[in-house]
C-alpha cells in the first residue's frame, strides 16, 4: 500500500480495532464497508480507492441496497456476469 493511502487506512483500522465490536457486525453488504475500504485503498490508491470508500460508505443507509458487493476488479467472475 502506498503512503497516502496506509494514512487513509489508519482511521479505518482503528474504527475496526476499537468501535466496530462495540457497534456489532451487521453489515448491510459483503464485504463489509471497513473491509472494502482497505480492499480498494490496497488495491486502487489513495485517491480512487479513497473515493470508491466514501461512495460505498453512503450507499449503506437504511434505505440503500445490501448484498454481495465486491471492490471492482477484485472479483473477475462477478465482473464478468455483470452482476454485483
Amino acid at each position: 500500500m502506498k503512503p497516502f493511502a496506509w494514512l487513509l487506512s489508519l482511521p479505518i483500522r482503528g474504527y475496526r480495532l476499537i468501535f466496530s465490536p462495540w457497534v456489532g457486525f451487521n453489515c448491510r453488504y459483503q464485504p463489509t464497508c471497513s473491509a472494502y475500504a482497505l480492499e480498494a485503498l490496497q488495491q486502487h490508491g489513495a485517491i480512487r480507492g479513497g473515493w470508491m470508500a466514501l461512495k460505498r460508505i453512503a450507499r449503506c443507509n437504511p434505505w440503500g441496497a445490501c448484498g454481495y458487493d465486491p471492490v471492482p476488479g477484485s472479483d473477475p467472475e462477478h465482473e464478468c456476469s455483470g452482476k454485483h
